[in-house]
């Protein structure tokens, strides 16, 4: 068995004063080498596997030597010299080696923490003996988390801390329920018992994943409230949406919500290491469209992922050492030295209180079970799992520590309530764990589209005119790129109707009539402020100085805020962001915009877990917009299809809007339509390339006043028809030219705008319009495997009464395009041909 840690020997220990030792160079020198590689030969791990690494730079004799090596070398162990900034690096120095005075564990803490380690493992054990068999993914090992986060809450209490956002995997989630959201352990352990099961017939999620919402009163008498993020099994995939949340909370409050809203990550050593969408949340931290003045991060770490060793796992000593990439400190802290746990918990809240950047904490532990309970881990590791059944839970090792010989007792007090409560979970009425959603979504709806909620989205001439005054201008002395002013002329003109209104002015007007009525609007993606196609320039830049003027910021005075964001070079890391984002600001009009639409399947976890299905599995809702570039150009398999077959095929009971808008004012007024409608719903827009500036695609001002979005575009140049071809996007165009060239007369072309929800009664409408004998053919660029094609044919079937209902589209094919050039434009002509011959 291993040798409970004694208080004498422990890290608490380590709370030294050496500053009335005073400084010498000889003093100096031995801490520094202390400072920079005193944790590698760290007591940190409980069951002693991680071995101190022999470290030849270390002294090991003399008087300054031991007293460094107690601060450096014991169970807390710290990374700090890939840190630039000097001063910050000796803060920590500082409150290493003269500790505050506050920062003691008291007698009366002490016994308040061993209620709390008391709680945790019997809360483990009482569901393992109540529901053997059953996963719960259980946090014995580590308990100290719970202790780690009480410190956490009580510091940044009184920092300024009103609530804390944290996203965290399963492992030991419903612990941190019980314990931190404070939901009742009868509430939780009811998710163990029996349900009907035609409650929950195609929704909700398992008992760990969702979310939860509690207050939390701290030992200084402070109340936090509690924000456990709902999350999936993809692990690290909530940690974008936890920052996204918590940027959302900050900015409704303004001043001040930096302090008020602490953003806290709970991570596994694997997921840790492993996972690059953790690495692409840490990335974007300090930058200013994204921080939220500092992350706490901490690493639950068993030296195991499911059955593989900590040696397999990272090519590193320690899964933390990813985060040197960042100008952030690492604390290492032996689990079993609870005490050095709570040291490092304050000393971490302090730094990011005092910084605003993130922080790390590697918690030390082991898993005293399986990965999920049913597991048998003596198979894969025998002699871990001999030592781990050997050894004491934690409580008893620091009740031993304290001298708490009352702690027996104090346990079974403790088996008796939860007992008490599980006898009882059966008749606990089942409600959501995350109850008391805020105000600001009172307003906001979910479930099936209804026609009520529809909204007018068109505004007079005078509007769009007065809103093109300010989109189209820029201050007197601003030194302006030539071009970008020929472009604003070019806006000038197309506000007041003397030329056909584009995409990106069409977007720009949108943009600037939301944010006058006080709606705030927020866009990001690579290179989103240009724009990918040079069609945004929402940001101008002086070319004399670099001075940045937006127009977006400068429409009406009191206007909402504007965000016109740059992202890092990232796919998962910022849509979860923007989601996040959404679920906390759902006035506004959020959106995320992939560089070529292509590029979207990066992000896929985020789509499946969260934008499609979060209303499904928790009943959260979300109005996150994604502009997903898409058309086939003959730019190759990576720059054509932003994959609309993917979407569709997510696509039920209402759960997302799917749309293609065809021209410059259909964007307009569907931009409006999402921020305006309060039914809210995530919106996936396959926005143009070639045709954002096309004369085809522009519009003129007069349909920017009309009523609405139209879900279908009609065919008002032919009536009765032998042939109807039904398109979205770009091929519509092309479709309409080679008509005009064919002069033909006897095809309609019908746009369909909005793709999800099907638009079955203005279709049907159109059809009827057009005659009842000529076929109707689904045209799309794709090849037969992709695109709309497998979800369009069968409702068309539906709606098509006696008619045939036929398709035109490339071949199937693996990749999406041809990388040819001169092969896409064989393609395409072929396309435009059979789409006008062929017969049914």
């Amino acid at each position: 068995m291993a040798t409970p840690k004694s208080k004498t020997s422990s890290g608490s220990a380590a709370v030294i004063d050496t500053s009335k030792n005073g400084s010498s160079p000889e003093r100096e020198n031995i801490f520094n080498v202390f400072r920079q590689w005193g944790y590698l030969e760290g007591d940190l791990d409980p069951l002693g596997f991680l071995r101190p690494r022999p470290t030849p730079e270390l002294p090991t004799e003399g008087e300054y030597a031991r007293e460094a090596r107690t601060i450096y070398s014991s169970t807390i162990g710290i990374e700090i010299n890939h840190i630039y900034s000097p001063e910050r690096r000796r803060w920590i120095y500082e409150r290493m080696e003269s500790p505050m005075p506050d920062s003691e564990v008291t007698d009366k803490d002490q016994q308040y923490i061993l209620d709390l380690l008391i709680r945790a493992d019997v809360f483990e054990q009482v569901m393992q003996q109540r529901y053997l068999g059953s996963k719960r993914f259980s946090l014995e090992g580590v308990t100290a988390l719970i202790p780690l986060v009480d410190e956490l809450l009580d510091t940044g209490s009184r920092l300024g801390a009103g609530e804390l956002v944290m996203g965290m995997s399963h492992r030991g989630r419903l612990n941190v329920m019980a314990h931190v959201a404070r939901r009742s352990p009868e509430e939780i352990f009811a998710g163990f018992e029996d349900v009907d099961p035609r409650s929950v017939l195609g929704s909700g999620d398992v008992k760990y994943h969702m979310g939860a919402t509690g207050e939390y009163i701290t030992r200084s008498g402070n109340k936090v409230h509690i924000h456990l993020v709902s999350n999936p099994s993809h692990l690290e995939a909530v940690d974008p949406v936890t920052v996204g949340r918590t940027r959302a909370k900050q900015d409704r409050t303004g001043e001040g919500g930096r302090e008020r809203y602490l953003p806290l990550l709970v991570h596994g050593d694997a997921a840790f290491a492993g996972q690059g969408i953790l690495a692409e949340t840490m990335n974007y931290a300090d930058l200013p469209g994204y921080t939220v003045g500092g992350t706490v991060h901490v690493i639950v770490n068993n030296l195991l992922g499911f059955t593989t060793s900590y040696l397999e796992e990272h090519s590193t000593r320690f899964a933390a050492c990813i985060a040197r990439r960042q100008s952030i400190p690492i604390f290492h802290v032996n689990g079993e030295d609870v005490d050095a746990v709570v040291r490092v918990a304050r000393l971490a809240t302090e730094y990011r209180y005092q910084f605003g950047t993130d922080v790390v904490i590697d918690l030390i532990g082991y898993r005293r079970h399986g990965h999920s309970e049913v597991d048998d881990p003596t198979v894969t590791q025998p002699l871990l799992y001999k030592k781990i059944k050997e050894h004491p839970p934690l409580w008893e090792i620091y009740a031993d520590d304290i001298g708490a010989t009352d702690a027996p007792a104090r346990a079974a007090a403790i088996r008796a309530e939860f007992e008490a409560a599980q006898k009882g979970a059966g008749k606990v009425t089942k409600k959501p764990l995350m109850r008391d959603l805020p105000k600001y979504w009172d307003q906001y709806y979910g479930g099936l589209h209804k026609p009520e909620y529809e909204v007018e989205t068109g505004l007079s001439v005078e509007e769009l005119a007065e809103l093109t005054s300010q989109v189209a201008a820029y201050p007197e002395g601003f030194h302006i790129h030539p071009k970008v002013k020929k472009l604003l002329e070019q806006r000038a003109e197309m506000g007041s109707g003397k030329r056909p209104v584009d995409y990106g002015m069409a977007e720009a007007l949108a943009f600037a009539s939301l944010v006058k009525a006080g709606i705030p609007v927020r866009l990001s993606g690579q290179d989103s402020r240009r724009g990918t196609f040079n069609q945004r320039h929402a940001v101008l830049v002086d070319i004399e100085n670099e001075n940045e003027y937006v127009p977006l910021e400068n429409i009406a005075p009191g206007q909402a805020r504007c965000g016109i964001h740059n992202s890092t070079l990232s796919e998962p890391g910022v849509l979860g962001f923007e989601y996040g984002y959404s679920r906390d600001y759902p006035e506004a009009l959020v959106l995320w915009e992939a560089q070529f639409g292509d590029f979207v399947n990066v992000a896929q976890a985020i789509i499946d877990q969260f934008i499609s299905a979060g209303e499904a599995k928790w009943n959260l809702l979300s109005g996150v917009v994604m502009l997903l570039p898409h058309g086939y150009e003959g730019q190759g398999p990576e720059h054509s299809s932003a994959r609309i077959e993917r979407f569709l095929q997510l696509a039920a009971k209402h759960n997302i809007q799917i749309a293609q808008p065809s021209n410059a004012a259909q964007y307009f007024h569907l931009l409006r339509r999402q921020a305006l409608r309060h039914w809210r719903k995530p919106l996936v827009v396959f926005t143009p390339k070639s045709m954002l500036r096309h004369p085809d695609a522009s519009s003129p001002i007069a349909d920017f006043t009309q009523r609405n979005f139209l879900n279908v575009t009609p065919d008002t140049e032919i009536g009765e028809a032998d042939r109807i071809l039904v398109c979205t996007g770009k091929i519509g165009h092309e479709l309409r030219a080679e008509r005009k060239k064919r002069k033909d007369t006897s095809t309609a072309i019908v746009f369909l705008e909005q793709l999800y929800p099907f638009p079955e009664q203005e279709l049907t409408a159109e059809f009827a319009r057009h005659g009842n004998d000529g076929d109707i053919v689904w045209v799309q660029e794709e090849p037969a495997n992709m695109g709309a094609l497998f979800n369009m044919l069968p409702r068309l079937q539906r709606i098509a009464g006696s008619r045939h209902v036929l398709s035109v589209k490339r071949s199937s094919s693996a990749s999406p395009a041809t990388g040819s050039a001169k092969a896409h434009e064989v393609e395409q002509k072929t396309l435009l041909t059979l789409a006008f011959t062929t017969k049914g």
